[in-house]
């Protein structure tokens, strides 16, 4: 399928973005119960470019490239930040929904507060989901809650892990009902 394809055909599209190693696309293949539509990987920077998985033929789960990595180049890391930013400012492509993944021990990167402020200010639609709850326990849990909420003045955040299918149901509901 070509991109004027995927650009033009108005399905609607679902971004998923975080820095490298969140589990962008681990949370993709656990929402699909598919063990590996995304590609997964240990190191970080696995996913470098924009990925659009048609979904029934009727929605497009797009994985973003993670940002962040620490060992990639600044150009690269450049390029990375500047791919996500024209996806996501383009007109050609207008998410229904955008799902920031934040990884439970890292909290709010300057990139997500950005992101965040960008899709505010523009009206669209978004979702926190705070990944890996499992590396956490309950109170340290509850506080990056509480701080991500009020950081990011979003009062609707999903606690999620994907290794342990923590909050998978949730997080269907608030993508596919929106």
């Amino acid at each position: 399928m070509g991109k004027d394809t995927i650009l033009f055909d108005g399905k609607p599209q679902f971004a998923f973005i975080g820095r490298s190693n969140v589990g962008k696309s681990s949370t993709i293949n656990i929402l699909l119960n598919k063990k590996e539509l995304a590609r997964t990987g240990k190191k970080p920077g696995k996913t470098t470019e924009i990925n659009f998985f048609l979904i029934n033929n009727k929605f497009y789960f797009v994985d973003l490239p993670g940002y962040g990595f620490a060992k990639g180049s600044l150009e690269k890391r450049g390029k990375i930040r500047n791919l996500i930013l024209w996806y996501l400012t383009s007109k050609d492509f207008s998410p229904k929904k955008t799902i920031i993944i934040l990884d439970a021990k890292a909290g709010l990167t300057e990139f997500d507060k950005e992101i965040i402020e960008y899709l505010k200010n523009e009206e669209r639609p978004y979702l926190i989901v705070i990944n890996k709850a499992d590396k956490l326990n309950k109170t340290e849990l509850k506080l990056r809650y509480e701080q991500i909420k009020a950081e990011s003045g979003q009062k609707n955040v999903i606690i999620h892990s994907a290794t342990k299918k923590i909050g998978v149901s949730e997080l269907a509901n608030q993508i596919f009902n929106s």
